[in-house]
């Protein structure tokens, strides 16, 4: 049937920022479902909090709200807009728990609005656990033995006939959250308590362990007409008990017959039409690897994670089509785009082999240990496809960033004497982020493939491909095998299975040049495939590609029109996320305008820039120099190559790919290499006159102590060429020093570390500007709210500046000018100051694209990053007519969002690295009310009343008063240990006397635990797990109480709580910010 006419005016709601188990697969979605409804003539109505997402831009949906993503806010804008009808389904389990809870509440009724793409009791009986079982159970299909609890009595009562191990699995969460796995009722309490306090409606289901069956998923879509077709089935490495975001897996399916996939098909139907489900949906299950038998585990009534992986995997745009059937469409009535020639009713096909590979994080947060489970812990994923799952492995390895080129064979091995049986054995037998490369250890110890299936529960089949791909490395390691007549086919061979160039140098003995060499004297190159959604049926008429070896190489090369290859930002990890994506798109988008034909390359299913419609070509590769040379020599010499977009991964390409006569567009490698040397950077800035702390480069320990006893503590040391301040630290002592050292050089690996004296008290800024070479102009001048020490991708910051002075800001803005022009920028440059004594000190420039344009771009209502791919073109400022946007009437503020409840035992105290995984933006009038936006955002539940707990440092404690004298003119009461109290009684501020963490009855977390703090002000006088502020931040972010640990946070806080109690927070679109 055709659309509905019923209906003028939809809304959707995102995701919110970027967090783990909920990352920029909802960006895609959510851009996809703007763009299909704008084709059908809908006005659209988006709120999403999130100003790095392509979504938020002003274009996309006719009201674009960057608001915080709950009922309180929703419900204002539902009011303000009064759309006919809301997709909740495009926001992750964030969009649909709000669309379920302004259901329930009653607010849709009340504004006349209509839930589609998701029925309210669907959803409820999908994610009601009680509920799906029973749902299950009426159909003839198992569910894991389980009880559906609400109090501890009753988890404790259900723990007595369950047996160990028991999954515990809160209700609508994402990613697991909340989730674990007890092995016995000493440690049952702990888990069950923090899983009914991670569920929002304070259910709990407690689960039968299916721990090392094998894990299954079906991505499948159902229309209105009962119309069902799969997109693909979903086999995942690792069995049960590891979160699926978290495991390897592979599509299709490698070691299921046609005849179980089909049968599991058939129960995934069938479990739809229970359910009662129309769009799309992923379905996981479990199946006993010894006899066969299968167990639902449960259904994602949604867009999900593993729906961006499925999209990607097919090329079928699963969110498009989701869209078209929620207002009316069926699946016949929709064109796959991708062969502009079959209806959305076919069933796509694939001809190749998909591999995703979890990107981990945990070097950032020490104190949790590395052991994965029902709760998610990846930050990003990467995928890659190949002919074979041995091919399409090895590229997902190389593409992963974590200076690896492949399963193994690269030099960066450990000595395999090192390594006993016993400790590779426990990291067999414990699901980890390193668990691949002990199964690797453990192949070369001759272990054998039946030992290591029992002990990680892992197919065979499986093992068996990792034991072949080293027997492949031990072939071609031997020395007589490059003289050997058999050599070209062997070295065919290896390059088919996935090795890469840099794992075959290290193999012959050789460099990574003369392997490429070698390959091209023997003929052997990659040729490209189509991704078509019909393994070749129809001609595809979008190019989405994937290298492989093999004959006919299926890419089309235009040689009439001018061409642009843009090089992403490879996975989302700490450091580097969608904020680097959303300026590759939109580098694509700007030379389209310009006549371009441009094509992108990336590695990561979850983003925009690989959606199969962003760019006119789109290479799903691996970024590392091989595999960009050959996109390069397909594409001919004339054309051009950014690299300012994607972050560090692109940049670090910048000069090997300017060595092999590769054309870089935009500020020129040499250019990058002065703001990234030390040493040259030094000497520009002494050539500019501008201040910058005293600092050293050492490329070994004793020149590193030379510096520091020169220049005295504290100092703050670093590697070099690295994101997100990986392995950066702020020193006080000798022995800090020592092990910090030690482990930045660690980290810096070839390249030197960087000693700076570090400049307490100061405040810092950002500031990104444009340059065309002539003239450069400033972007957006950022003031962080937390002092000087803390990442710049970690603190708070607004825009404009709220508290620097004018002649300051002057000199900032001239500082950054006059670098731009000094170093020949052309493009975008982030440039970092500190201000302490009046002095403007400039900390560090990086000649790129920074993860702070998006929200200067969403903050200006200018798309910088679109000017600035234009001034690569050759255009100049003046032509395109670009003004400064520097006196706004507005304030936006933009916070981070951290992933601390996700690594249990991790220290939320913040500095010099970096630790958020997103962010969140708040769009205000006045500062109070855009930061407590921003906070709410965040996830912070803002309290308007009831008891702030206080315990600060003692040089905080003058700085603590003026705060708590405001707490207690609005309305809060005071609690705080001995030492702030007395501090605090002094200046005649009433305060609760709370006994200290170790002291018995009636302490601060007893305090916590009872819920009677409501806001935690803790500023940190001791780190590590033993001391009290430790204790009561952890306690903190179990339980949800919302809490800062610096003073100008504390500060910002009251401020915006003191604004909302004065004038209640209004909602407002960016369109209408921008008209002002």
């Amino acid at each position: 049937m055709p659309k509905r006419t019923d209906i003028k005016k939809i809304m959707i709601i995102g995701s919110g920022p970027i967090t783990i188990g909920q990352g920029c697969e909802f960006d895609y979605s959510g851009t996809q479902a703007c763009k299909a409804l704008r084709e059908e003539g809908y006005k659209t109505v988006l709120v999403n909090s999130n100003p790095a997402t392509i979504m938020t831009d002003p274009e996309y949906a006719d009201r674009t709200y960057i608001e915080p993503v709950n009922a309180e806010f929703v419900e204002k804008i539902i009011k303000k807009e009064r759309p006919d009808a809301l997709i909740p389904t495009m926001g992750g389990q964030s969009g649909l728990n709000l669309g379920s809870e302004l259901s329930k509440s009653g607010i849709l009724k009340k504004y006349g609005v209509e839930l589609i793409g998701a029925d309210y009791n669907a959803i409820e009986k999908a994610e009601d656990r009680l509920l799906f079982k029973n749902a299950i159970q009426k159909i003839g299909l198992e569910v894991p033995e389980s009880a559906y609890v609400g109090t501890m009595e009753e988890a404790l009562a259900a723990a007595k006939v369950i047996k160990f191990p028991i999954i515990v699995r809160p209700a609508f969460t994402l990613g697991g959250a909340g989730g674990s796995i007890a092995y016995g009722m000493s440690d049952f309490k702990q888990k069950a308590y923090y899983g009914l306090k991670a569920s929002p409606i304070s259910r709990v289901l407690l689960e039968e362990s299916v721990l090392g069956w094998k894990e299954y998923e079906l991505e499948l879509m159902r229309d209105h007409e009962d119309n069902v077709i799969q997109i693909c089935n979903i086999e995942n490495f690792d069995p049960m008990g590891v979160h699926t975001g978290d495991s390897i897996c592979s599509a299709p399916a490698q070691t299921f017959t046609a005849a179980e996939c089909a049968l599991i098909k058939d129960a995934g139907i069938d479990i739809m039409r229970e359910i009662g489900v129309n769009g799309g949906v992923n379905i996981q299950f479990a199946v006993n690897p010894k006899n066969g038998k299968l167990k639902v585990i449960e259904l994602n009534p949604r867009v999900s994670r593993s729906s961006a992986l499925a999209s990607k995997a097919t090329g079928f745009p699963i969110a498009r089509v989701a869209t078209k059937l929620a207002v009316g469409y069926t699946l016949d009535e929709v064109l796959n785009t991708m062969t502009k020639r079959t209806p959305a009713s076919s069933e796509p096909d694939v001809d190749y082999v998909v591999t995703k590979v979890a990107r981990f994080t945990f070097e950032k947060f020490k104190d949790t240990p590395d052991i994965l489970g029902p709760q998610m812990k990846a930050i990003g994923e990467v995928m890659a496809m190949g002919r074979t799952f041995k091919e399409s492995l090895q590229k997902a390895m190389r593409s992963l960033e974590t200076g690896r080129f492949g399963f193994g064979g690269d030099g960066k091995d450990p000595l395999l004497s090192s390594l006993s049986e016993k400790q590779i054995a426990e990291k067999l037998k414990l699901p980890n982020s390193q668990r691949l490369w002990y199964i690797r250890y453990a192949l070369q110890k001759g272990m054998g493939i039946k030992k290591i299936n029992e002990m990680t529960g892992i197919d065979p089949w499986f093992i068996a491909q990792l034991d072949e791909l080293i027997a492949q490395e031990n072939k071609m390691s031997k020395k007589s095998i490059i003289k050997s007549a058999a050599f070209p086919d062997e070295l065919r061979s290896a390059k088919e299975s996935g090795f890469s160039d840099v794992q075959l140098a290290q193999m012959l003995g050789t460099t990574q040049d003369k392997v490429r060499a070698l390959r091209k004297k023997f003929d052997i190159k990659p040729v490209y495939k189509h991704a078509d959604t019909c393994a070749g049926e129809y001609d595809a008429k979008s190019s989405y590609l994937y290298s492989t070896y093999g004959s006919q190489n299926e890419n089309p090369i235009n040689t009439k029109k001018k061409k642009a290859v843009i090089l992403g930002g490879g996975p989302n990890r700490i450091g580097q996320g969608i904020e680097f994506d959303y300026c590759c798109v939109h580098g694509v988008f700007a030379l389209k305008e310009e006549g371009y034909e441009v094509s992108m390359v990336n590695c990561n299913p979850e983003t925009v820039s690989t959606d199969y419609d962003t760019a006119d070509k789109l290479y799903f590769e691996p970024l590392t120099v091989e595999d960009i040379l050959a996109i390069s020599e397909d594409e001919g010499k004339k054309t051009g190559f950014i690299v300012q977009f994607g972050g560090q991964t692109p940049l670090k390409l910048a000069v090997p790919l300017k060595e092999a006569d590769v054309k870089i567009m935009g500020t020129s490698p040499e250019s990058i290499d002065r703001a990234e040397d030390r040493k040259k950077f030094d000497a520009v800035l002494t050539e500019l006159d501008i201040p910058r702390p005293e600092n050293g480069t050492a490329f070994n320990l004793a020149e590193a102590k030379k510096i520091v006893r020169e220049m005295g503590y504290p100092v703050l040391v670093r590697p070099s060429y690295v994101l997100g301040g990986r392995a950066m630290e702020i020193v006080y002592d000798e022995e800090s020093f020592d092990k910090y050292a030690k482990e930045a050089f660690i980290v810096s690996e070839k390249y030197p570390i960087l000693i700076d004296k570090f400049l307490e008290d100061a405040v810092e800024v950002d500031v990104d500007c444009i340059c065309d070479g002539k003239e450069a102009l400033i972007a957006g001048i950022m003031e962080h709210i937390e002092e000087a020490g803390i990442h710049s991708g970690d603190s708070a910051c607004v825009l404009p500046p709220i508290t620097i002075r004018g002649d300051m800001l002057e000199k900032i803005k001239q500082y950054t000018k006059a670098l731009a022009l000094k170093l020949n920028v052309k493009g975008l440059m982030n440039v970092q100051y500190a201000i302490r004594n009046d002095i403007v000190y400039i900390l560090e420039a990086n000649p790129r694209a920074s993860r702070t344009v998006p929200f200067v771009s969403k903050a200006t209502g200018v798309a910088w990053a679109k000017l600035a791919t234009k001034i690569m073109t050759g255009k100049t400022l003046k032509q395109l007519k670009v003004k400064e946007k520097l006196d706004l009437q507005h304030v936006s503020v933009k916070e981070s969002v951290f992933p601390f409840s996700k690594f249990i035992g991790a220290d939320t105290v913040l500095g010099p690295e970096m630790k958020s995984t997103g962010e969140v933006m708040g769009l205000d009038k006045d500062f109070g009310h855009a930061y407590y936006k921003s906070q709410v955002a965040a996830g912070q539940k803002i309290p308007s009343k009831g008891t702030v707990f206080i315990s600060v440092k003692n040089k905080d404690k003058r700085d603590i008063v003026f705060v708590a004298k405001k707490l207690v003119d609005l309305g809060f009461k005071i609690a705080a240990t001995l030492g702030t109290a007395n501090a605090l009684e002094q200046f005649g501020i009433e305060t609760i006397k709370v006994k200290k963490v170790h002291e018995k009855g009636g302490n601060v977390i007893d305090m916590i635990k009872a819920g009677k703090i409501n806001l935690i002000i803790n500023t940190p006088a001791g780190k590590g797990p033993r001391s009290d502020d430790y204790q009561i931040r952890l306690h903190a972010i179990s339980l949800g109480v919302p809490y800062t640990t610096t003073m100008s946070g504390a500060q910002a806080l009251v401020y915006a709580i003191e604004s909302v109690s004065k004038k209640e927070v209004e909602v407002m679109p960016l369109q209408e910010y921008y008209k002002k």
